[in-house]
């Protein structure tokens, strides 16, 4: 939701040129960036003091990007590890890159360290300015009793994320059943400025751990599971009817089917606003103007639904452009949200006053052969308009990832601003 050419290989820009300038539009469409056969030089991780931009982990008040399923040395080769590009006053600069893997940050269970190691959700768990990370994990389970916790948390600092991960505190109160608990979703959903974690329990059952939260992984407080109309939260959570609490979708499967709106108050997520049609994917996004609340739109094979000013979801829409997976982000600046739509190819539909249309559609040209993926999509150049980050892969050893700055006019620069591989992130 709303959960990436020259060569395939590593390309790089010098550090001053890691993105455009901010508000400055023509320059961003006339640059281009310098191709370089080798991986860009490893540069230390610029030192933050704290901040409260989203998915910032080193505080120095730029975003930073995460990368799962890096490329491999060989096929078939063990799973690498996460991928961090710190941000800079002019985007991402894949020089500043980080690998997390098992071996170095994850903690052991029965002294076994895991070997999976896969980012879920980002937020400052604790409140001291520093993004953390949320990563599941697969602790060994010998069938009997409760399965451990398999999700850890890596905590941000000033040097970013240098520290060994802690296993997330689930307190018995607040699991039930046999199942393992997994899909954070993050959110202030009490309403009391400090994120809180959401995870599925068993059925439909979910965990709501308050923040803030101890550098152990253990969260102010956490009650009974919370009956919902679903086994599956997803984010990443949005207070879709400016009340001060944030909601998320719960939906009946991890797949196709029904999901529903779950609003936040005092008690946490625990009323059911309005249910939404059958779908793959659902993106939250300011579509329309002049409306009093978020609206939904929910991907299909077949098309896209509409559903606007939540949670009552009163007013209606399709269109016929299919999107199994779906985005939303403001590229032009103008306070509306795009809905960017992925399937066969990358499309944008731009929103509008009177809600989203298929006139108008842009077509993002991918940076590579191969099958491209949305990574996100947000503003990382600091100019006010989000930036869509792909990749495009070509088997388990080549791929490209690449950032279109977001522009006033045509939504997304027409060539990337910065374009790199992850096998960057296996060299030393």
């Amino acid at each position: 939701m709303c959960t990436a050419a020259v060569t395939g290989l590593a390309l790089a820009l010098p550090l001053t040129a890691c993105g455009p300038t901010p508000h400055d539009e023509a320059k961003s469409a006339r640059h281009t960036p310098v191709q370089i056969a080798d991986a860009p030089a490893q540069l230390p991780v610029p030192h933050g003091k704290g901040s409260k931009t989203p998915a910032d982990f080193n505080g120095d008040g730029h975003r930073d990007l995460v990368l799962n399923d890096l490329v491999k040395a060989q096929a078939h080769a063990d799973d690498a590890g996460i991928g961090i590009v710190y941000g800079g006053e002019r985007g991402l600069t894949p020089g500043a890159r980080q690998l997390l893997s098992p071996r170095r940050q994850a903690a052991p269970t029965k002294g076994q360290l895991p070997a999976v190691f896969d980012a879920e959700a980002t937020c400052d768990l604790d409140g001291d300015g520093f993004t953390d990370l949320v990563v599941a994990t697969d602790p060994p389970y010998d069938g009997q009793g409760q399965p451990p916790v398999p999700l850890q948390i890596l905590y941000g600092s000033p040097e970013g994320l240098t520290g060994k991960a802690v296993k997330l505190a689930i307190p018995a109160r607040a699991r039930v059943g046999k199942d393992w608990p997994d899909q954070p979703v993050c959110g202030d959903f009490d309403g009391d400025d400090a994120q809180d974690l959401v995870v599925h329990a068993s059925g439909g059952q979910l965990s709501l751990l308050r923040g803030p939260f101890t550098r152990k992984g253990a969260p102010r407080a956490a009650g009974a599971p919370i009956e919902a109309p679903g086994n599956a939260p997803t984010g990443p959570a949005a207070d879709v009817n400016d009340d001060g609490y944030d909601d998320l979708v719960v939906r009946t499967a991890e797949g196709a089917g029904t999901s529903s709106l779950v609003l936040g108050g005092p008690n946490g997520p625990t009323r059911t606003g309005a249910t939404l049609p059958s779908g793959i994917d659902v993106a939250l996004g300011t579509f329309g103007k002049g409306r009093a609340a978020l609206d939904a739109a929910i991907g299909t094979m077949d098309g896209t639904s509409l559903r606007y000013d939540l949670p009552a979801a009163t007013t209606r829409g399709t269109l016929a452009t299919p999107g199994s997976v779906l985005d939303a982000a403001d590229f032009d600046g103008d306070g509306l949200s795009e809905l960017l739509t992925s399937g066969s190819e990358l499309r944008i539909l731009r929103g509008r006053t009177a809600g989203l249309t298929a006139a108008g559609m842009v077509t993002v040209k991918p940076p590579a052969r191969g099958t491209t993926r949305v990574v996100t999509a947000a503003d990382f150049d600091g100019d006010g308009r989000a930036d869509l980050v792909v990749r495009t892969y070509v088997g388990e050893t080549k791929d490209t990832v690449a950032v279109y700055p977001g522009v006033k006019k045509g939504l997304v620069a027409a060539e990337p601003s910065v374009r790199f591989s992850s096998s960057e992130f296996l060299t030393r």
